[in-house]
């Protein structure tokens, strides 16, 4: 049984962890519009400390632009830029490291503060800590892309780009569980084959999100912008044109959107069939709502897509389709939350 103190000192911790939740989201969402806006290789330096005072004299801003200039994606892409669009770059990448230091802050602060009060339990303790040192690697992942683009290629690395996602994705998605372990912290555990189901689902989601991030590496979304068929073919020319042919999945523009689409495909269909199941089960109150949710955001999510392919991909509706992707994640989380077996682990007591 959950005390009335227990259960009084679980809130402020879950309200905590949903806030930097929402912290993240924003952040991925914030990732997306500094791609499409090509602002992510603006700041050529990664300085967590000292990199958080922006330029503030006419001199610094001369500076950043100097360097800027020296990168191979002034050279090749943004030659003759003046400094006042480098500047509208500037400022969003800016933003991007501005709101991860922040999350560092905003998580940090008070897990000392409710970790000092014995807010949090012993086996909450080091999940949370891990937590922490997820985010900070996330922030040196982040530079390891950056880093793919100041070389030799304007364009930063697919695959760093993707494990720099994914990476954001599995801490936003790590920290709604331990919150929502907080918050319901009893559990009737839903038939084993729909638990199994929405497992199953949540992993497919992931691996469609997985995909998105490579159809960003390659900009394969800017290619294909016809639907349902791409330019004509349900099976598009050069599907498999590279050599050795796993180079395919990442690098050729082509396959890449071509499996981006038919993981959204299935994506539908199980949604559908686990909306259906889940209705059919004896499961609880929450979980019948969370399936209804479920079931809304992965067709908001798939209409996003499908506009957002056939606009060639404009900021807005760029900047939609990633957070509806978290939108699917969270509520495919909250489901398999919601049909778990047994409860959530005793965080305090």
């Amino acid at each position: 049984m959950i005390s009335f103190a227990q259960a009084g000192r679980r809130g402020p911790v879950a309200a905590w962890l949903l806030v930097c939740c929402a912290l993240v989201f924003a952040m991925i969402v914030l990732g997306g519009v500094t791609r499409l806006t090509r602002s992510g290789l603006s700041i050529v330096e990664w300085q967590p400390i000292v990199g958080a005072i922006p330029p503030l004299t006419a001199q610094q801003w001369e500076a950043e632009f100097e360097k800027y200039k020296q990168t191979p994606e002034y050279l090749e892409v943004n030659s003759g830029m003046s400094l006042a669009e480098f500047k509208e770059i500037y400022w969003v990448e800016y933003a991007h490291r501005l709101l991860g230091r922040t999350i560092g802050f905003a998580f940090l602060v008070p897990f000392l503060y409710f970790l000092i009060r014995r807010q949090i339990g012993r086996e909450l303790a080091p999940r949370l800590a891990g937590l922490f040192v997820l985010g900070g690697l996330q922030g040196a992942m982040g530079w390891y892309m950056v880093a793919s683009g100041l070389v030799d290629d304007p364009h930063v690395s697919a695959y760093r780009l993707t494990a720099h996602l994914g990476l954001a994705v599995i801490i936003y998605g790590y920290m709604l569980l331990v919150a929502l372990d907080l918050l319901y912290p009893q559990a009737r555990p839903a038939p084993a084959g729909v638990r199994r189901y929405a497992l199953t689902l949540s992993a497919m989601v992931f691996v469609t999100i997985l995909a998105g991030g490579f159809v960003a590496g390659t900009r394969a979304g800017f290619v294909f912008n016809t639907w349902p068929l791409m330019y004509g073919r349900l099976v598009p020319e050069g599907l498999y044109a590279l050599s050795p042919w796993w180079v395919n999945l990442f690098e050729n523009v082509a396959t890449v959107q071509f499996n981006h689409r038919w993981l959204a495909y299935a994506v539908v269909v199980a949604t559908v069939l686990l909306w259906a199941a889940v209705r059919r089960s004896s499961t609880t109150p929450r979980a019948r709502t969370a399936a209804h949710l479920l079931l809304a955001a992965v067709t908001l999510q798939f209409a996003l897509g499908i506009a957002t392919l056939l606009a060639v991909v404009p900021l807005s509706l760029g900047a939609a389709h990633q957070a509806g992707a978290l939108l699917v994640l969270t509520a495919a989380l909250f489901l398999n939350h919601a049909l778990r077996k047994g409860p959530a682990s005793r965080s305090f007591g």
